[in-house]
């Protein structure tokens, strides 16, 4: 079970970051007042989940992951070839709803491939994929 518990929270974790890292890299394109109040709202509810995830893996003696640097290299240069095409609201509401349903797959995949992960952990997990889905819910009125 604390194994399991261990690979849920590190997966959270790791997604938060990357999600982080993702509207960080996108704010600078973000031009529409309405949509830059919606990436930095998610963007904080991010980091509350991103924080918690952290706090129960320092309670089972792990430290925080960051993502794989080829991960997130990719993810980085992904974006910045797209932004470079099209820079609007519509293409940067499209990169973020890719962003999580890619979120969303990962956590449910680590949700199914971790079934004995403590409680907790399952919480923050279907927490996190909850709020992926509000966040592409709003994203669709920009598209």
């Amino acid at each position: 079970m604390e194994e399991q518990t261990k690979r849920l929270l590190k997966e959270c974790n790791r997604g938060c970051k990357m999600a982080i890292d993702s509207m960080d890299q996108i704010s600078a394109y973000v031009e529409d007042e309405t949509l830059g109040r919606v990436i930095d709202n998610y963007k904080t509810e991010h980091e509350k989940i991103e924080g918690e995830s952290a706090k129960l893996l320092g309670q089972y003696g792990e430290q925080e992951q960051e993502p794989g640097a080829m991960a997130s290299t990719f993810a980085w240069a992904t974006t910045e070839i797209k932004m470079l095409v099209k820079d609007d609201n519509n293409q940067i509401a499209k990169i973020m709803m890719n962003g999580c349903n890619m979120g969303i797959q990962s956590i449910s995949e680590a949700m199914t491939q971790n079934k004995e992960a403590s409680e907790d952990s399952q919480m923050v997990a279907k927490n996190l994929v909850r709020m992926e889905e509000d966040f592409m819910g709003e994203l669709k009125a920009f598209l």
